[in-house]
């Protein structure tokens, strides 16, 4: 994994820049662990106070320090994206690989839960859950939901791939060895998915970030815990821009702006590798 990281960064310009972005807005977020005041307090500082060396990005208008409190955010909004894409990404190797190795009924099955899936508004569907849980709709609770809606497209590409390795020469040696069906997936055939795997969960972050983010600046997530949508959902409810503060605004959506660009660039550096033929281009062959 390291050689392929090192040639992506030195043939790929693109991966370089993501890989610089997002490390840079996670180093950004580490800054978190060292605030001296509590962010979720308000009127901790003077209210709507422009940047300066005493406040970096400002104040906004409850009073809180918006460089200590987007260093919060966007640690949650992060934390946030990377546990619905790991655990989406479990999701779709297992329905993946099981779908393509096993064949048959098992096949059928799961590709037809997954077509359900697929065709789902999922949207509306959280935004139902909010207005039956209300309080009970954590952050941790809305990750989860997110991750049961999304592994059906991953799965597919996953399942594809290993429908082709099921007739492959190492496959029918690993069966007359004795390998089960579970170790011929998960140690034979998983090798084979982690680009796949690495570059779906780079775009399911961002597909993740981007509905937490709108439902927050809809209200319909927790608008007490820090996170880059309650942020601009405060500042749209104080109507922040018509005040003229902009910053309030500008410090959440270049945050998330920067991590999306990031994220992409890592998806499609990695989709890029992924096709033998672009990647022979990218090394001049």
């Amino acid at each position: 994994m390291l050689t392929v990281v090192r040639d992506l960064i030195r043939l790929n310009r693109e991966f370089g820049l993501g890989l610089f972005l997002v490390l840079l807005v996670a180093g950004f977020a580490c800054l978190s662990f060292f605030a001296p005041i509590d962010t979720s307090m308000i009127y901790m500082a003077p209210p709507d106070m422009p940047p300066s060396s005493d406040y970096w990005f400002g104040t906004n208008s409850r009073g809180q320090d918006l460089f200590w409190q987007a260093t919060v955010a966007i640690r949650n909004t992060l934390a946030f994206g990377l546990l619905v894409a790991v655990l989406s990404r479990i999701i779709s190797i297992t329905v993946g690989l099981l779908s393509g190795y096993m064949g048959g009924w098992v096949d059928r099955a799961l590709m037809f839960v997954n077509d359900i899936f697929v065709a789902l508004p999922i949207f509306p569907i959280l935004v139902l859950f909010y207005f039956v849980l209300r309080s009970d709709l954590t952050p941790l609770t809305l990750a989860l939901i997110m991750a049961c809606f999304g592994w059906p497209y991953d799965a597919r590409l996953i399942r594809s791939v290993a429908l082709g390795l099921r007739h492959r020469e190492f496959t029918r040696h690993a069966i007359f060895a004795g390998m089960n069906a579970r170790k011929v997936m998960f140690e034979e055939h998983l090798p084979y998915v982690m680009p796949i795997v690495f570059s779906t969960a780079m775009a399911n972050m961002i597909w993740s970030i981007g509905l937490e983010v709108t439902l927050a600046v809809l209200g319909f997530t927790d608008i007490n815990q820090p996170t880059i949508g309650t942020m601009i959902y405060w500042a749209n409810n104080h109507s922040a821009l018509v005040a003229g503060i902009w910053w309030w605004i500008a410090v959440p959506v270049t945050l998330v702006v920067t991590t999306f660009i990031g994220l992409f660039l890592l998806a499609v550096s990695l989709n890029e590798h992924i096709d033998p033929r672009s990647r022979l281009r990218r090394m001049g062959g």
